[in-house]
């Protein structure tokens, strides 16, 4: 039987919501990815000017949860929000502690308009180890009609 598990960070909600979709339609276990209260800002301009520096200097912010057992699950869906069309941060410090996991991972994210190329950065973040597959993403107004988007999507992937 094969065991999945959605790793999520949520800035807005809109993420997380998703993830809470996602969760409904695969059954799969779910985590949350926090950071410290502090580390952006509430407006949305600012948090981007703050993991832009983040990028520039290498310092991705610390995860202040504990992650479960990465090797025990089969697939990973990995959520977070479309930052400058790159990966969160946060959803970064992730993919770097993925450690000896071999299974398969498929991104999913929110967006305010436009993804760019968030699939193909979070691609290659990834560890030779893990197999890649197409994600899917959503912005702030389709959010309504999740489950029916994501259901869809799941059927074409398993």
């Amino acid at each position: 039987m094969t065991k999945r598990l959605i790793v999520t960070y949520s800035w807005s909600g809109n993420t997380a919501k998703m993830a809470t979709a996602l969760q409904q339609v695969t059954g799969a276990d779910q985590v949350m990815l926090t950071v410290a209260a502090d580390t952006f800002s509430t407006d949305m301009y600012a948090t981007s000017d703050i993991a832009n520096q983040q990028l520039a200097s290498g310092k991705l912010p610390a995860l202040t949860n504990s992650l479960p057992d990465l090797r025990q699950y089969d697939t990973i869906l990995v959520g977070g929000p479309v930052w400058s069309a790159k990966v969160a941060t946060p959803v970064r410090r992730f993919l770097a502690q993925l450690g000896d996991f071999r299974g398969i991972m498929l991104p999913f994210y929110t967006d305010a308009g436009t993804p760019g190329s968030y699939e193909a950065d979070f691609e290659k973040l990834l560890p030779g180890s893990v197999t890649f597959k197409a994600g899917i993403g959503l912005s702030g107004s389709q959010l309504a009609k999740a489950n029916t988007i994501l259901q869809t999507w799941w059927q074409k992937e398993n």
